[in-house]
């Protein structure tokens, strides 16, 4: 997984390693094919939700000390990419594990809607049907992440994916596109 956060630029950071893994075109000095925002829109569905279910792991497993289903490597690698530099998940404490998912806390509702939020912002480059696969893709994350823990998740996971969700849908009419998707 290539997610990475220093804050804002986490989508740029994903977008140009993926363009280079990928050879995709830039978006911004060249003509691309249809074939080519098709293969964009899914890349940015496909890390979209990726990011989604990484996050709500970590976030589900802060909060409950339960264990997690990446491999130590991958899941390491994620929480340097959002840009944790606490101690490790492991050794915390209740009373960290506590604050790192409070309102305020680096795995809180706020903190973490929007880093994937600005996922999908940023890693849209403003183009309508990009913020609306990555739009997609959070609900394909959240709805996985669901089947995932066994039906619903728990409640600061579901604040988190609603704010997200309201952050992604207040960019796009602040840029002019209707929530209605009228290609559907």
């Amino acid at each position: 997984m290539n997610v990475s956060d220093a804050m804002s630029s986490v989508s740029q950071t994903q977008v140009k390693n993926t363009q280079k893994e990928n050879t995709i075109k830039p978006m911004y000095s060249e003509k691309i094919s249809q074939e080519d925002v098709k293969e964009i829109k899914a890349q940015l569905k496909e890390n979209t939700i990726s990011i989604v279910m990484s996050s709500l792991e970590i976030q589900v497993g802060v909060s409950q000390k339960s264990t997690f289903e990446t491999t130590q490597e991958d899941f390491k690698a994620f929480l340097q990419d959002i840009g944790y530099e606490g101690k490790p998940i492991a050794e915390l404490s209740q009373d960290e594990a506590a604050a790192l998912v409070a309102e305020d806390g680096f795995f809180g509702i706020e903190q973490t809607s929007d880093r994937i939020a600005n996922f999908v912002i940023n890693g849209s480059g403003g183009e309508e049907s990009l913020m609306r696969a990555g739009r997609e893709g959070m609900l394909l994350g959240f709805e996985q992440a669901k089947e995932m823990w066994g039906g619903e998740l728990p409640e600061i996971s579901q604040k988190t994916m609603q704010a997200a969700i309201e952050k992604v849908d207040k960019a796009m009419i602040e840029a002019g596109f209707s929530l209605i998707d009228t290609e559907a």
